[in-house]
Parts: structure tokens; sequence; C-alpha cells
């Protein structure tokens, strides 16, 4: 009885009838998520897959930068999928889950020169105001080592909704970006009937999940696939391959002082790494610092028992493993 429906109940009834919305869920999203502690190189294994999708999907904020070789120099994203300038016909996406610093985002796509149409940001990604980042960098700046972005905070007043101080705002809140704004959902849908491939890119590291890492030394967000997914808005039958990126020696944001940025299997100083892999000391100790906030890094021995958690929790079908130059610097030119 029709009577009982909006016009909109009706339209999905009759297209699920005729079978518009496909019999089927075919498989067509891989995922790249981190095996550790992030910086694991997730951009440059992304950037360089990148070109065999349709449609390139980011999770997180801008609290994870993700380096991509170019040239004449690298370029480092914050927000937008890291493979946006090495396949410039792929729809780039920022699903409901994301929460963006408007200033880095706008600086981002002026940069890479992203057309309006190109660029979906769905309406209910999250806002990061200045409260949010100066409300980071007092204790959690200095008690773990966060980036001090916002992210965390802003993520909080999402949480707390309308009871949130000061006034969450969403995307679709901010005149600047309506033209990018539209219901991301209804483009991964039309996207999966049309059998377009989707690349769904995480960010940080298992081992820093709200969830599963060693809390309280972990960020906001849940970074296994199924979190990576639920922030996208993707169903898990989806998923075709899942990649995880792992380096040969982990790293962790350098310890505040009289505070640590989180526990590792086995502390190494950088000496050690030059002295196994040949590598100038010099050279690692300028390369080794963070993407966002341009700190040194920790190192360790590599965690055998973190990659079996990582893998029992993200189930990948592939492992990327990199930084093999820190192996031998023999590898330095491989690929």
């Amino acid at each position: 009885d029709t009577n009982r429906n909006r016009p909109r109940d009706v339209v999905v009834r009759v297209a699920a009838e005729l079978g518009l919305y496909g019999r089927c869920v075919e498989r067509l999203v891989d995922v790249v998520v981190g095996g550790q502690f992030g910086s694991e190189g997730k951009g440059h294994i992304v950037s360089h897959i990148a070109p065999g999708y349709d449609v390139l999907v980011r999770v997180g904020g801008p609290n994870a930068g993700h380096k991509v070789y170019l040239e004449p120099e690298p370029f480092t994203f914050h927000h937008l999928p890291s493979g946006t300038l090495h396949n410039d016909h792929a729809k780039l996406i920022l699903g409901p889950g994301a929460v963006l610093g408007l200033s880095k985002l706008y600086e981002e796509i002026a940069k890479c020169e992203i057309p309006a149409d190109r660029l979906s940001i769905d309406p209910q990604a999250m806002i990061i105001e200045p409260h949010d980042a100066a409300f980071e960098a007092g204790t959690l700046v200095k008690s773990i080592g966060s980036t001090g972005q916002g992210v965390g905070s802003a993520t909080a007043r999402k949480v707390l909704r309308t009871a949130a101080s000061p006034n969450v705002r969403l995307a679709r809140d901010i005149a600047e970006l309506r033209h990018y704004v539209r219901p991301t959902h209804r483009l991964l849908e039309d996207a999966f009937a049309g059998g377009s491939r989707v690349l769904l890119e995480g960010t940080q590291g298992t081992g820093l999940s709200l969830h599963h890492g060693f809390y309280p030394h972990v960020t906001s967000r849940d970074t296994t696939v199924s979190g990576c997914l639920a922030e996208a808005g993707i169903a898990a039958l989806r998923v075709r391959r899942v990649l995880m990126v792992c380096r040969t020696y982990p790293i962790r944001v350098q310890s505040p002082k009289g505070a640590t940025s989180g526990p590792m299997s086995k502390d190494l100083p950088w000496a050690e790494i030059a002295r196994r892999s040949r590598l100038p000391l010099e050279k690692l100790r300028s390369s080794e610092r963070t993407s966002t906030t341009n700190r040194p890094r920790r190192v360790g021995e590599f965690d055998w028992d973190l990659l079996r958690k990582a893998a029992s929790l993200n189930a990948p079908t592939d492992i990327a493993l990199t930084f093999t130059d820190y192996i031998s610097s023999a590898n330095r030119n491989a690929r």
C-alpha cells in the first residue's frame, strides 16, 4: 500500500524490485592501512598504486601527514588522498568520519588545483576549531607526544553533540566548502553500481588505534580496516584486498620531556641503524622527522608480536614492506 509510504520510499521499493540497486555485492574496494605506529610509508604505496583506481577515499585528519615522491620535491598530504597528483582522473572523497582543518585543506586544494567537481566532502565531516588545537597544546602534547592539531578535541566535541562547547560545525555549515559538499554515500553507491574501483587510504597505524593500541598512547580514532570502513561509509563485504604497510624498523614520535610517546618493542639509537645499513647517520636523523610537526622520531627493533596482532585485526591479503634500505644500503634504489 503506497499510501503508507513517502514518495522516496516508493522509489526505493520499486527500484529494488526491478534490481536497479544490483542483486549482488561486488568487491571493488581495496584498503591500505598501517601495521605499526604510523609513518610506514603508506603515502608512497598509495601514490604508486593509485593509477589503477577510479575513486580515491581518505579518512582521518590533519594529525597525519602522508609524504609522496614528486619532482622537483616531495609533497605531503594532510587531507586529500595521497594519489591525488598521481591519478588526475580519479574522483576524490573525504567521508563523514573525516576531521577537517580548514586552512590546511584550502591550501592543499589550491596547491593541487582541485576543481569542485572532482572533490566531494561529506556534509557530516567535522570541522576543527582554534579552540581544539589550543586545548591539545598543553596536556596531550606534553604527556603523550600528540601532534596537537586539534583532531582529538574536535572528535570529542562531535561525540558530545549539542552539549559541545564551542558548538559543533560540520562541513555543511561552511560556506566556503559549499561547492565540494555532497553526500558521499550516494557517490559511492553510484561508483559501485558502475563497477568503479575504489582505493580507501587509512592513516596512522594499527598500534595507535584508540581501541586496540597501547592506551593512552594512542590516536583519537580506530586505525584498523574496520574503523576506516566505518569512517568512509563502506560495507565490509565491498572489500577485495587489504594492503597492510610495515616498515623494517618501526618508529614513534620522540618522547616528550619527562614522559613517553608510548611503548616500543626495543628502542634503538639511530647510530645502530646507520651501522647495520651503512647509511649516513646524519641523513637518517634529518629524514626521520614527523611529517606534520617536524619532530624527531624514535626507532626500535621489528616487533613481531605487533605484526601478529595487526594481522589479526586487519586480515591483510597483502603486506608492503618499506624502508628496506635500512636493512642494507644496497636496497637504496630498489623498487
